[in-house]
């Protein structure tokens, strides 16, 4: 008797083709999902075809702007994943039409379609927060459930990996700068989580490993603080700088300054944000909705930083290593 082969789930990832967005389609990929990177460039997602089988992978243009092109990438899948964030606004791109007005809108086409869906927001979303991003996460989570109940939202801390914009970022300004900025005297906690482990968690959302209608927090092994990531950073590197304090007012200035440039190092509601630790919450601890309740084990910074901030460090002082 012939045996009938089951035909893979197809699964449309929003932001499939960015910093988060890579991970998450390689690992639906090693699972045999079809994948469908839905994003506002695919001719510049190239790079995700070596992910997976031929065929397997394959990026759609939409905008979460455009609602059409929002139910052309959802339609035929079987689990939809939103993972489109932005840290700063510029031109058409603000906080309430990508958190809010495209978590709805992707929401309302996972409904139409009939499938589950698994959101990406982030620690610290909250409608009282004094940063407008926080309270735009919040918002894209409560119009996730008022349109899907039983959806599943992650929570990540600051997630850090070869394409991340924090460590890389504070690597590359440690090259020429001979002083680092501490927002706040560095005191902000975080829980940094490896990009790997996030997209791992959400794939197995994507399995049905996790209860939905639930918001999961999920965090590194260890909680650091501002100045001890910076410092984790400089180990790495092998370079020695001064760490300044910079007092949260003295930081808002400069940021209203440095926030006028196109990709800006830091702007007033970053700063905003920096103000209130980044760690899991005691009460989702109580409940199990962490990072345990995927089964996943977390990477350390330790493990980690390594394999891909070696190539700050100073000429000489190191030997190349090849990237995971």
């Amino acid at each position: 008797m012939t045996e009938i082969l089951q035909t893979p789930k197809r699964v449309t990832v929003f932001g499939g083709s960015g910093f988060l967005g890579r991970h998450v389609v390689r690992a639906l990929a090693r699972r045999g999902y079809q994948v469908r990177a839905a994003c506002r460039r695919p001719d510049l997602a190239g790079h995700l075809q070596p992910l997976g089988n031929v065929g397997q992978i394959r990026a759609v243009q939409a905008n979460l702007r455009v609602r059409w092109s929002v139910d052309r990438a959802v339609e035929g899948a079987d689990h939809v994943v939103n993972l489109v964030g932005i840290l700063s606004e510029s031109g058409r791109q603000r906080f309430a039409a990508v958190h809010d007005f495209g978590a709805r809108a992707v929401a309302e086409a996972a409904r139409a379609a009939g499938v589950g869906l698994t959101h990406v927001s982030a620690l610290g979303a909250s409608a009282e927060s004094p940063s407008v991003y926080a309270r735009s996460k919040a918002a894209g989570e409560r119009a996730v459930f008022e349109t899907i109940p039983e959806a599943v939202i992650l929570r990540p801390s600051i997630v850090f990996g070869p394409e991340d914009r924090f460590f890389n970022r504070f690597a590359n300004l440690a090259r020429f700068s001979p002083v680092l900025p501490l927002i706040g005297g560095g005191e902000t906690r975080f829980q940094p989580i490896y990009v790997g482990d996030v997209a791992e968690a959400v794939a197995r959302s994507v399995d049905g490993a996790v209860a939905g209608g639930r918001i999961y927090e999920i965090g590194g092994p260890e909680v650091e603080t501002f100045r001890e990531c910076m410092e984790a950073m400089l180990r790495v590197i092998d370079r020695k700088r001064t760490l300044v304090p910079v007092p949260w007012g003295l930081a808002s200035l400069q940021a209203a300054i440095l926030g006028l440039l196109p990709n800006p190092l830091l702007t007033t509601d970053q700063v905003a944000l920096l103000k209130s630790d980044n760690v899991v919450s005691e009460e989702a601890m109580r409940e199990g909705r962490t990072l345990a309740a995927f089964d996943v084990r977390p990477q350390s910074l330790e493990a980690i930083l390594p394999s891909y901030l070696w190539r700050y460090r100073a000429a000489g002082q190191f030997t190349r290593r090849t990237e995971a």
